[in-house]
This record gives C-alpha cells, sequence and structure tokens, in this order.
C-alpha cells in the first residue's frame, strides 16, 4: 500500500514540479523570453488547443460550402434540381403516354379499323388514362402460399401461447 501512496505522489510530483523554458538567441545567448511552465499545464493547454482545433474544423466545414467536398454530401441546389428534374420527367412521361395512344387512335382512323364519327380526342384520352389506372391486383400462387405459411405459424404461437397460460394457471 505504501509503495503505490508513494508511486502516486513521485507521479503527482513530476506533474506539479516547475520548470523553466527559455528561449535564447544562439549567437549571443541574449535572453528572449522564458516561461515557467509544469507538466500538467503543457498537458492542459495541448489538450485546449486540440479540442479548439477540432471543433473550429468542424463549424467550418458544417457551415459553408466546404461540405460539398466530402463524399456524400450534395449541394441544397443540386437536391433542388433533381427533384425538379424528376416531376418533370414524369409529366414528360404521361404527355408521351397520352400522345401516343392519340397516335395509336388515328391509325385506327386512317386504316378504316374505326369510324371517324367515333373519333373523338377527349374520350381517347380519358381511356387511355382508364387504361392506366386498371392494374392487376389479384395475388400470385407464390404470394396466396406464402400467406398460408403466415397464418400457420400465427396459428401455431397463438395455441404455444395459450398452453403456457393455462401451464401457469395450474401451477400457481
Amino acid at each position: 500500500m505504501s509503495k503505490k501512496r508513494t508511486k502516486t505522489k513521485s507521479i503527482q510530483d513530476k506533474l506539479y514540479t516547475k520548470r523553466r523554458l527559455v528561449i535564447l538567441n544562439e549567437d549571443t545567448f541574449e535572453e528572449i523570453f522564458s516561461f515557467k511552465l509544469n507538466l500538467m499545464n503543457v498537458f492542459v493547454s495541448v489538450s485546449i488547443s486540440a479540442i479548439l482545433l477540432i471543433a473550429i474544423t468542424t463549424v467550418i466545414i458544417a457551415f459553408t460550402p466546404l461540405r460539398e467536398f466530402i463524399p456524400g454530401y450534395s449541394s441544397s441546389k443540386l437536391k433542388k434540381d433533381a427533384t425538379e428534374l424528376a416531376l418533370k420527367s414524369d409529366s414528360l412521361t404521361l404527355a408521351l403516354k397520352k400522345n401516343e395512344v392519340y397516335i395509336k387512335s388515328i391509325q385506327k382512323v386512317l386504316t378504316g379499323e374505326l369510324e371517324y364519327a367515333k373519333f373523338n380526342k377527349d374520350s381517347i384520352l380519358s381511356s387511355s388514362l382508364d387504361q392506366q389506372a386498371q392494374a392487376d391486383l389479384s395475388p400470385s400462387s407464390e404470394e396466396l402460399k406464402l400467406r398460408e405459411q403466415v397464418n400457420k405459424e400465427e396459428s401455431n404461437s397463438i395455441l404455444n401461447k395459450g398452453k403456457v397460460q393455462k401451464k401457469a394457471k395450474n401451477n400457481q
């Protein structure tokens, strides 16, 4: 126990003993300035300066356009442009589909498959929208098998839970 105390005391003495740092002019040996330091002051000042350096770097990167150079970050203008382009491409795709349906209808009229009296642009466009709205939502055979499997597992877990609760009641 006394060895521990003496070791701790010697470490404290080394940390807190005053030392002198002197800066001299090498040619004239003139003292330019000097400091009285101990190891604890040096450790604390180095730690604080490292923390400040990290904090300043983080603030500079977070609040300036420098963050755009970090992989994974993109500029807000780029994000805005990407969403605008996505919306435009969706609307252009829809307009293209409408035009294709209209052209196919005109081809039917020209080939004689459809009478001109029945040809109306509004009815064609509304029928094309109806065709897009209808989708096959019926479950596939694989989905039906998965549903049956999940139902079996749920019923087994419910039965097992009920058995455990009955055993717990009987034990009480």
